[in-house]
C-alpha cells in the first residue's frame, strides 16, 4: 500500500507563487509516473502534471504549461508541483496519485491541500 500527505497549500493573490509538497510511504515503483491533480467546485477532477521516477520525463496539462513545474527528491520520497503566475481559476484542491500510467489513471490517492487564489 502506497500512502501520500499533500502539504504547502493556502490563500495567496493573484500573481504570486506556491509549492506543494506530496511526501510518500510503501512500496514504490520505477515504471510508473507520479501526479498531481485538481477538482475546483462543481467541476471534475482534472489532470495537472506527472513525472517518471528519474524525472526525466514530465508532462503538463496544457493550460499549465509555463507556469507550473513538477519536480522529485527520491532520497526524501517526495514530489513537489511550483505553482507560478497563479490565477483566481486555479482555485482547487490539489491532490498527488502514485502510481500513474499514460492514460492518467492511478491507484492511491492523497487527502488533497486546498489552494485559494485571490483577486
Amino acid at each position: 500500500q502506497v500512502q501520500l500527505v499533500e502539504s504547502g497549500g493556502g490563500l495567496v493573490q493573484a500573481g504570486g507563487s506556491l509549492r506543494l509538497s506530496c511526501a510518500a510511504s510503501g512500496r514504490t515503483f520505477s515504471s510508473n509516473y507520479m501526479g498531481w491533480f485538481r477538482q475546483a467546485p462543481g467541476k471534475e477532477r482534472e489532470f495537472v502534471a506527472r513525472i517518471n521516477w528519474s524525472g526525466s520525463s514530465r508532462y503538463y496539462a496544457d493550460s499549465m504549461k509555463g507556469r507550473f513545474t513538477i519536480s522529485r527528491d527520491n532520497a526524501k520520497n517526495t514530489v513537489y508541483l511550483q505553482m507560478s503566475s497563479l490565477k483566481p481559476e486555479d482555485t482547487a484542491v490539489y491532490y498527488c496519485a502514485a502510481p500513474c500510467y499514460s492514460d492518467n489513471s492511478c491507484d492511491y490517492w492523497g487527502q488533497g491541500t486546498q489552494v485559494i487564489v485571490s483577486s
